[in-house]
């Protein structure tokens, strides 16, 4: 299962893939520098959710509506949080498995079009923004190496995999390479995106350590910004 962060005292339900770009609108209203939710769905573990992300100036309301109008997302904040506001703000949903909720039942919760966000900010203006959701989703990562539970000279891996083609309506805009150590407090992460065209990454000796096991994922994402990851585990040699 993928990482996930817990927020306090905010009521959150899941939407999907959105993205908004600016700072201010013809209306003379605010608009929002970044908010992304996107779709993402797990190749290996077969599950699926959505996460979010959100910038901008200030603010201490936050709705989204489907395009039906329907509320989704409704956050109020309180106290401390009031007073000075929420600029980012990351969550990710609980990701059911497909056994229990299928890919078609997941997408028709959430109808493709057009999302109004509106919000106000600490000094009582509006902030506002429209995402255009779709249902592009990638195919998971053929990954090629490391091999399951292989053993890697930690001062030459290499994470490589298969190109993924084109979803229907959109297209591979990145790929992104995660490759953690779980087995420390706070875990290890190397991180990194690259472009279409790449297909491997190797992974900087200084990160590795010998005889460590490592996790990895390597995430397929479309230009609505939904990803798939396909992951899986290698150890290094002592």
């Amino acid at each position: 299962m993928r990482r996930r962060i817990l927020i306090l005292g905010v009521l959150i339900v899941p939407v999907m893939a959105l993205v908004v770009a600016a700072v201010a609108g013809g209306n003379g209203k605010a608009l929002f520098s970044e908010a992304r939710l996107i779709i993402e769905f797990n190749a290996t573990d077969q599950d699926i959710g959505v996460q979010l992300f959100l910038d901008g100036e200030p603010w201490k309301k936050l709705k989204v509506f489907t395009p039906n109008g329907q509320k989704l997302l409704d956050i109020h904040t309180k106290g401390s949080f009031k007073e000075l506001g929420l600029t980012e703000l990351f969550f990710e949903s609980h990701e059911p498995e497909l056994a229990d909720l299928t890919l078609e039942e997941f997408l028709a919760l959430f109808p493709e079009g057009e999302y109004e966000i509106e919000g106000k900010l600490v000094d009582g203006h509006k902030i506002e923004g429209t995402a255009i959701v779709t249902h592009a989703i990638p195919d998971g990562p053929v990954l090629v190496s490391p091999q399951e539970g292989s053993v890697q000279d930690p001062g030459n891996t290499v994470v490589e995999w298969e190109p993924v083609a084109d979803p229907p309506g959109s297209q591979i805009v990145e790929y992104q390479v995660i490759v953690e150590r779980v087995d420390v407090s706070p875990k290890r992460v190397f991180s990194v995106h690259v472009p279409a065209s790449i297909n491997s990454v190797t992974v900087p000796p200084e990160f590795l350590e010998s005889g460590i096991v490592y996790f990895f994922e390597v995430l397929a994402i479309e230009e609505g910004r939904n990803q798939t990851l396909s992951s899986s585990s290698f150890s290094t040699a002592p």
